[in-house]
């Protein structure tokens, strides 16, 4: 019998960090004194029934563990969903994480980030439409970012394109195309300071959204993430592309290729650049 998803190595090994259960959120504590950066890891869902808690799965600990030897505090809140209308629980479960980690002594309260993963992508919509102040950057892998066809209706709060149609910027300001370099290949990083994209005067800040796409995604996934993107890039929303053209959807824990460990990598490490931006 062949290991299950969720028994399966995460494909790096960070030093496991120090791990607080409080209820139903679990921290993985850096090292040091002083207040961290800190990042709530929003698991995949709805998973399989008969998985065991996410936060205990390889995968996941993995994150924990990556995000605390760079100094960030990380909340992974444990989250179920059997039906579209969990969402609603679901999505108040990641805003209360979030307040949970603010409220930490030592969590830099205006230094958080959302990593999202698989179907977890449909939450993005609430914090791309209407983000708070201390909402540094959002992360995104592997992620279903429209419901699948023959779903039952889901509100179009889990639309996340639908929160991509933001008005324009007034005055002078004009649509900015992507720019070519828009897409990073595994373990690169774009050329210019951090290879983000500012915000336009006249606009909303937006946070930037690390996106990591796998070449062999799912048939089912792979448009919802092609047709976010081109949205994306047609409004002008903050964007940093990492491709995995050799991974699978679940890449960080089925493919252990060099390819996959420089994507990991280098999506945390852009998500630490925008959390500790000045």
């Amino acid at each position: 019998m062949g290991t299950s998803f969720w028994e399966s190595p995460f494909v790096l090994d960070p030093r496991p960090a120090a791990v607080e259960r409080h209820g139903d959120v679990d921290l993985h504590v850096p090292t040091g004194d002083g207040q961290h950066p800190a990042v709530v890891i929003v698991h995949g869902v709805p998973g399989p029934p008969e998985a065991p808690d996410a936060r205990d799965w390889p995968l996941y600990r993995g994150y924990g563990a990556l995000l605390a030897e760079r100094g960030v505090l990380a909340a992974i809140p444990q989250l179920t969903v059997a039906s579209p209308d969990d969402l609603y629980a679901v999505a108040a479960r990641v805003a209360a994480a979030a307040e949970l980690l603010r409220a930490d002594s030592r969590v830099d309260a205006d230094r958080l980030g959302l990593w999202f993963f698989s179907g977890a992508g449909l939450l993005l919509g609430d914090w791309l439409r209407d983000p708070p102040r201390w909402l540094r950057g959002l992360a995104a892998t592997y992620p279903l970012l429209a419901p699948l066809p023959g779903w039952p209706p889901v509100d179009p709060r889990f639309r996340p394109i639908d929160a991509l149609d933001l008005p324009a910027p007034t005055g002078d300001a004009t649509a900015t195309p992507a720019r070519p370099d828009d897409t990073t290949t595994p373990g690169s990083v774009d050329s210019g300071d951090t290879g983000i994209d500012a915000a336009r005067p006249g606009e909303p800040a937006r946070p930037t959204l690390v996106l990591t796409r796998a070449g062999r995604e799912r048939p089912e996934v792979a448009p919802t993430i092609e047709a976010f993107t081109v949205v994306a890039r047609r409004r002008g929303i903050p964007l940093h592309v990492v491709d995995v053209p050799n991974g699978q959807h679940g890449f960080d824990a089925l493919d252990h290729t060099e390819e996959s460990r420089a994507a990991v990598r280098t999506a945390r490490d852009t998500l630490l650049d925008l959390l500790t931006a000045p």
